[in-house]
């Protein structure tokens, strides 16, 4: 939706943009809250949930990269040579915005993690016996003083997992870079 907005622009920048605002106006993490807490806490409706209330920010980002892309010279030396809309979008545009794709892809994973520890800390999330980092730490907060590391051991690896994913991330950015291909 984001490359055709940024590509076509008009009535369809106007529709993505009207619908980018109405999502981007609500607190997700309360509305997921609200939607897990009437529709029941299993893995896959907090995927689900979680996934749908996300999908912004891949918008955003890719509309703001092909307005910027579809004004490159290489873009009208592609139309001047007769190939189609699909064609521009599919084999210039697109290799073109994946790089930042996988920036806010990375961003978004870690997100949603801390997302998901957070409904389960707030006992809205996956229930017990399935194993979760924001529920250990919510069963563990009542003998945080006695026994601090049944905090602290959960915390520090969810801080590691978002800390690994964000690198890792990074890492991937700076491989498909633009900059770096031949």
């Amino acid at each position: 939706m984001g490359m055709l907005s940024g590509y076509y622009g008009g009535r369809i920048a106007h529709g993505t943009s009207f619908l980018l605002t109405c999502q981007l106006s609500l607190p997700n993490l309360l509305m997921a809250m609200s939607i897990v807490f009437f529709v029941g806490t299993s893995i896959p409706t907090l995927i689900i949930v979680l996934g749908c209330l996300h999908w912004t920010y891949f918008m955003a980002v890719s509309r703001t990269v092909t307005r910027q892309i579809v004004e490159m010279e290489y873009v009208s030396a592609a139309r001047s040579i007769g190939s189609s809309d699909r064609q521009i979008l599919l084999h210039e545009i697109l290799p073109n915005i994946v790089n930042q794709i996988i920036v806010v892809f990375s961003l978004e994973i870690a997100v949603l993690i801390i997302a998901e520890a957070s409904l389960s800390f707030l006992g809205v999330g996956v229930q017990p016996p399935t194993a979760s980092w924001g529920l250990m730490i919510a069963e563990g907060k009542s003998f945080m003083f006695f026994k601090p590391y049944l905090v602290i051991i959960p915390g520090a690896a969810l801080f590691l997992l978002v800390l690994a994913v964000n690198m890792f991330g990074d890492g991937i950015r700076d491989v498909t870079a633009p900059e770096h291909r031949n």
